[in-house]
């Protein structure tokens, strides 16, 4: 039997939620290891001048304590 642990992570990007989303997997892949899934939570933007500026994505990470 496996043990996971879910953490919470916020990360944002100029091009698209996707991007976001990487960039949330990416950043956290740095500290944790056996990292199995990741579930978008939430979605949001920021709107400058008519025009989306900044997506930003609320993400939960779920990875296997060893």
């Amino acid at each position: 039997m496996a043990v996971l642990k879910v953490i919470e992570v916020l990360a944002n990007s100029s091009e698209s939620w996707e991007e976001a989303t990487k960039n949330a997997v990416d950043q956290a892949s740095k500290s944790v290891k056996n990292i199995r899934s990741v579930y978008i939570n939430e979605q949001s933007a920021s709107v400058k001048d008519g025009k989306i500026d900044d997506y930003r994505v609320n993400v939960k990470i779920t990875f296997e304590v060893k």
